[in-house]
């Protein structure tokens, strides 16, 4: 997983770094702001991609399948929300305690996967687990090399490795 890439503002393009850090994953997930669609065609050629639309990202990414404001996963038994701002997720979770009984209504996460902050967090709340990678070229927003994560799901249970690049 990785977020706010904000290429080619801050950055030409991802770090060489990504490749050898993605290799053998599953799937990759851009928690948003990524500016350039072409950044989700780079990292389609390790694995597929999903993408969460960033505040910046309304107009470049408004045709592309793989983005939407907000995925919801099954993974091993557990469900996941991937979103740009993790200030969506409470604002997502009031709304669903107030759907007429009848319409459907997503379970509530067991991990949020975010982005926004330009930070790294792994931040347990009420039983839910909220992490961002941070980011790979705008870290802190500072330029250079910085962060993406691994989210490990096995049976139900999650594991976080932030690896910096």
């Amino acid at each position: 997983m990785l977020a706010d890439t904000h290429i080619p503002d801050v950055a030409e393009e991802l770090p060489s770094e990504i490749t050898r850090a993605f290799h053998g994953v599953d799937l990759i997930l851009h928690a948003g702001d990524i500016y350039d669609p072409s950044v989700l065609d780079d990292l389609e050629r390790m694995a597929p991609v999903l993408a969460s639309r960033g505040d910046d990202d309304y107009l470049s990414t408004q045709r592309d399948e793989r983005v939407r404001e907000k995925h919801v996963l099954k993974i091993e038994g557990l469900t996941l929300w991937f979103v740009h701002e993790r200030a969506y997720y409470f604002q997502s979770a009031w709304t669903q305690s107030r759907v007429p009984i009848g319409q459907e209504r997503y379970d509530f996460p067991d991990v949020v996967v975010f982005g926004h902050e330009h930070r790294t967090v792994e931040q347990r709340i009420d039983n839910i687990l909220f992490v961002s990678p941070g980011s790979p070229t705008f870290l802190g927003y500072q330029h250079g090399p910085g962060t993406v994560g691994i989210l490990e799901i096995n049976s139900g249970s999650v594991d976080v490795h932030i690896l910096q690049l």
